[in-house]
């Protein structure tokens, strides 16, 4: 804790800001292929192998299954309980690009969860690191860390530093960027009295110097309650994409239904063959072997589609509240209102 002489920060003869580098608080750009987010999102795409995940999207649940049919396909031609005209190095190649397409599309939507959950975690790293010059009496000002502020506590904002809390302006005029809160570019006024005194922990005064009293504890800020949000929201699907897997499903369903009478169509034709050439033994065609139709199933449903739709769309997250933008949502938070409704809130790129 560090005292200061109330003149040091007084409005007539004010002193350079003492030395420090608060860091803003935005959300720090997480890099698309950062090594923490390619862990967890590999770890987690064979955990989405599970029926019960996976059945979620129904293309790549039929591709699963197809992965796991050629698996056992495999495991058979082995021992020797099923031939065919092809080596058995060609199924397991095949195999092997059944299973990697899955894994991409189980990876492709967990990397993209991660950096979302990755972004709140930076969110929640700033709350700590904000120094605060609190008011001791009238004659001098101690430096505290903003998570030591208490309801009532007044302290003293300048030019270039950024106010470590909630609060209401009870002293000066200044001029303060709330970017970092609402996403708007321009500045706004804040002055002590009226209905423009609140001001939002993590924004940046631009200008001048202001007194603000503290009016939010320690977990209860507009910054701790937008995280609350985010992390505790439940992803739900947009109309699009539902719409979008409707389409996709019906498509798959309409190929399956083409590529599984095949296999009879090919038994019954090595049948006929056989009869008719009068062979000892059966004939063996690719129509008969699983994963060559498999393959053909993959190959006709819209599978790139469905692997990276959960992707394009996991970045959204629902919010219990009103507004539609994050400008409007920073407001109502701030006046503390409530609502049933349901908006989509995107976190920045």
């Amino acid at each position: 804790m560090k005292t200061l002489d109330a003149e040091a920060l007084g409005r007539e003869t004010p002193s350079p800001t003492p030395a420090m580098s608060p860091p803003p608080r935005r959300t720090r750009r997480i890099a698309l292929f950062a090594p923490e987010l390619m862990q967890s999102a590999v770890r987690q795409a064979f955990v989405m192998l599970r029926p019960d995940i996976q059945w979620a999207n129904p293309v790549m649940f039929v591709v699963e299954v197809g992965a796991f049919l050629t698996l056992l396909f495999v495991i058979g031609a082995a021992m020797g309980y099923s031939a065919s005209q092809v080596p058995i190095s060609y199924f397991i190649a095949l195999d092997v690009w059944l299973f990697l397409t899955v894994l991409f599309a189980n990876f492709a939507t967990a990397l993209a969860e991660a950096r979302g959950k990755a972004q709140a975690e930076s969110l929640r790293k700033t709350r700590f690191d904000t120094p605060a010059y609190r008011l001791r009496g009238k004659d001098s000002v101690e430096e505290v860390s903003s998570t030591a502020l208490l309801p009532s506590d007044l302290v003293v904002v300048e030019a270039g530093q950024v106010i470590p809390g909630d609060g209401e302006v009870v002293e000066g005029i200044a001029s303060v960027d709330e970017a970092a809160i609402t996403g708007e570019s321009a500045p706004v006024i804040r002055e002590s009295g009226g209905d423009r005194s609140g001001v939002t922990g993590g924004t940046r005064v631009l200008s001048d110097r202001i007194v603000v009293r503290i009016t939010a504890s320690r977990g209860e800020s507009f910054l701790d309650r937008m995280i609350a949000l985010v992390e505790g929201a439940v992803r739900q699907r947009t109309p699009n994409e539902i719409a979008l897997t409707l389409v996709l499903s019906a498509l798959t369903l309409i190929f399956l239904i083409v590529v599984v009478p095949l296999w009879w169509m090919a038994y019954n034709a090595e049948l006929y063959m056989t009869s008719y050439l009068g062979l000892s033994q059966a004939l063996h065609s690719l129509g008969t072997d699983v994963p060559t139709l498999v393959a053909l199933l993959v190959c006709l449903i819209p599978t790139t589609i469905g692997a990276l739709l959960a992707a394009s769309e996991s970045r959204e997250w629902t919010v219990h509240c009103k507004p539609t933008s994050l400008p409007r949502v920073a407001e109502q938070l701030r006046l503390r209102a409530t609502s049933t409704r349901c908006c989509w809130i995107k976190p920045g790129p």
